[in-house]
């Protein structure tokens, strides 16, 4: 016949078997606490680099006299064509330009279509007034809100 266990000796034979898994495991889990080190390789020049970026983005100085670049910021501009006909679009910039030749146009190409977008303007209410002065050659347009690049400098020699 088999001995029997006892009531009191089931729990301690299980407490011990917890007691010998976590002294195995207790090592593992040190070990993966430990934090890692990150170790940043850059080229030499690196450095060199993003300093003249920083002197160039800060002022411009030349003839004399000095114009301060600005960075491009978010803008709006007036589209006033968007079709799928290259030569409309590149006929509508052409009679933009005729009509005001100090300002920038740009030909966006989003397939199928080409987009002409006219202009720089920091507020919405500059575009809205340039919308109004075109409505006579361009009966279509809206008003369209991305990146603009910064106005023309100004070199002045005092």
């Amino acid at each position: 016949m088999k001995k029997a266990i006892s009531d009191t000796q089931v729990p301690l034979s299980l407490i011990r078997y917890c007691f010998l898994f976590l002294l195995l495991a207790a090592p593992a889990i040190a070990f993966a606490q430990e934090r890692g080190k990150v170790q940043v390789v850059a080229p030499p020049l690196f450095d060199t680099l993003l300093a003249k970026r920083a002197a160039l983005n800060s002022k411009v100085g030349g003839g004399g006299g000095s114009a301060t670049v600005y960075s491009s910021s978010f803008g709006y501009r007036v589209q006033i064509y968007s079709g799928s006909n290259r030569g409309a679009a590149y006929n509508a910039q052409a009679k933009f330009n005729k009509e005001f030749p100090e300002m920038r146009t740009y030909i966006v190409y989003h397939e199928p279509n080409f987009k002409v977008r006219a202009g720089d303007f920091r507020t919405r209410i500059e575009a809205e007034r340039m919308k109004e002065q075109l409505k006579v050659w361009f009966p279509i347009m809206f008003i369209i809100s991305e990146k603009i690049n910064p106005p023309k400098t100004v070199i002045t020699n005092d």
